[in-house]
């Protein structure tokens, strides 16, 4: 499930960026914004 989320960002659909440490940075803010969002729904609950 969480690779399917992923997928939703589309930087990291398919690779843009030329250097590992620019798409790494997307991947982990991607990670930290899908976290993000289901500590708020879960707090909303």
């Amino acid at each position: 499930q969480t690779f399917a989320l992923l997928h939703w960002f589309r930087r990291l659909r398919t690779r843009w960026e030329i250097r590992d440490d620019i798409h790494e940075a997307f991947l982990s803010l991607a990670c930290g914004i899908i976290c993000w969002r289901r500590l708020r729904n879960l707090s909303l609950s």
